[in-house]
């Protein structure tokens, strides 16, 4: 549908391939590590290089952000049209900790090409991801002879994604505004496999909490008092076991309260990819499946909500014995949210739940840890179309479509914003993102330069949002 020129996307991209590359190895040895204090200011370099980095693409407006911790880097830039769509690219240029003892072979902030592969912490995770978008725009120009994108396009992209996002929020909400857009491109995410291109249609949300109980004000004899008092451990334990049912459905009740259930449509979607359950296995260390009744794998881990123990303690646990009923035990749980599902409604289940099932004479507390929202875009949106006719282009094969198990700060912008989030990312799972020695493929970065440039015109010719 985009009248962007497939030749010259391609033929302006061969010219500056290796210029591209340059400035990306340049970022990549910045060591923006969010997590570490001693690299704050490295953080800060790597936020006043991109912005330098994006007013010489064209970005008539490239500021550095502040935030009640590290700096984010917003662009604008207009189409010029009032009609055209406008489209807010988030990612975030601050790293994983990284370091040649922990397994590298090389050392992570220098970058190495290897047999098409970019070695580096942040190659795909995120930096290539958000940088693909800088050549992107520029081939789109020089493809149509705009002097400006088709879409109104404007970059979001933080510096404290590794670190849990703790100050996306609030900046997303001061500056609401500024960021005021159509649609948001999350380029900080996957495909399923380098010969099987994929978009994702939406991520879990999440909660999650410890629940502390309280029985006898001190350890006390369970020869003396065992069978006669409450035991808070063996009410912890109760806890656990009937956090689900026989057919592993989460017990508590409210729980699905307005799950949006999977369509036929997307189980046949999901059927058609390529899963291998021995490899996936392997990769999650396991050695069964196990799950809610009557769905598969991937239903489970992308479509389905879900309950696990991330821990559970109380009691004695050193050598030997100690034959004590226990004053206290802890139970950490996490609860995977899908959309239609309220994170504050689960908040509130979980609260009754645990206060209906305890006996008088053990006390409790439970401490929620915020909450992070699902989200889905709907296959038909348009500019989920859009999404998928430019990465079909660039890929020149028939994309298909998975979901997201995790959670990530994307929910934060669809809740602000009131827009839908899309995702366009072209790592593959060998990229080994937080593992040593990350990579990217340097073809599948270009294909996601490709994608872009092609993105920008379809999303304009086929979408002018109310």
């Amino acid at each position: 549908m985009s009248t962007t020129p497939d030749n010259a996307v391609r033929a302006y991209l061969a010219d500056h391939r290796d210029a591209f590359l340059a400035d990306l190895v340049q970022w990549l040895r910045i060591p923006s590590v969010s997590a570490d204090p001693g690299r704050t200011e490295d953080v800060r370099r790597s936020a006043d290089w991109l912005a330098a980095k994006l007013a010489e693409t064209g970005f008539p407006v490239a500021e550095v952000w502040e935030t009640e911790g590290l700096p984010a880097v917003f662009a604008e830039w207009p189409s010029g049209d009032p009609t055209a769509p406008t489209v807010l690219v988030y990612g975030h240029h601050d790293v994983q900790p990284a370091a040649r003892e922990d397994g590298w072979h090389t050392d992570p902030f220098e970058p190495v090409t290897v047999d098409g592969r970019l070695y580096a912490r942040g190659a795909a995770d995120d930096k290539g991801q958000v940088f693909f978008h800088t050549l992107g725009v520029r081939a789109h120009l020089a493809a149509t002879g705009r002097t400006a994108p088709a879409v109104n396009l404007k970059l979001l992209i933080e510096g404290e994604e590794e670190s849990g996002s703790p100050n996306l929020p609030a900046l997303v909400t001061a500056r609401a505004d500024r960021l005021a857009c159509d649609a948001v491109i999350v380029s900080d995410t996957g495909m399923w496999a380098e010969d099987t291109p994929t978009v994702c249609t939406g991520m879990r949300g999440l909660t999650d909490c410890q629940v502390d109980l309280y029985g006898p004000d001190q350890d006390i004899h369970s020869g003396s008092f065992g069978g006669a008092v409450p035991n808070p451990a063996t009410e912890v334990a109760r806890l656990a076991a009937a956090l689900h049912d026989a057919d592993r459905r989460v017990a508590i009740p409210g729980f699905y309260d307005g799950v949006i259930e999977l369509t036929d449509r997307e189980r046949e979607l999901f059927a058609e990819l390529p899963f291998d359950e021995d490899r996936w296995l392997a990769t999650a260390h396991s050695h069964a499946t196990l799950g809610e009744r009557g769905t598969t794998t991937l239903e489970r881990i992308w479509a389905r909500p879900a309950a696990e123990v991330n821990g559970i303690g109380g009691g004695y646990q050193g050598p030997g014995s100690k034959t004590i009923v226990p004053a206290a035990a802890q139970l950490k749980l996490s609860f995977r949210l899908v959309a239609g599902q309220d994170a504050e409604a689960v908040q509130q289940a979980v609260r009754d739940w645990v206060a209906d099932r305890l006996p008088a004479g053990i006390r409790h507390e439970i401490t929620f840890w915020g909450a992070t929202r699902p989200c889905l875009t709907p296959l038909d949106h348009p500019a989920l179309q859009s999404v998928t006719r430019a990465m079909g282009r660039a890929f020149e094969t028939e994309i298909r479509y998975t979901r997201e198990g995790g959670s990530g700060p994307a929910a934060d912008l669809q809740d602000v914003l009131g827009v839908p989030v899309l995702f366009l990312g072209i790592s593959v799972p060998s990229d080994g993102w937080h593992a040593p020695n990350e990579k990217v493929e340097l073809d599948l970065l270009m294909k996601g330069v490709e994608a872009t440039a092609y993105l920008w015109g379809d999303l304009a010719d086929a979408w002018r949002p109310s």
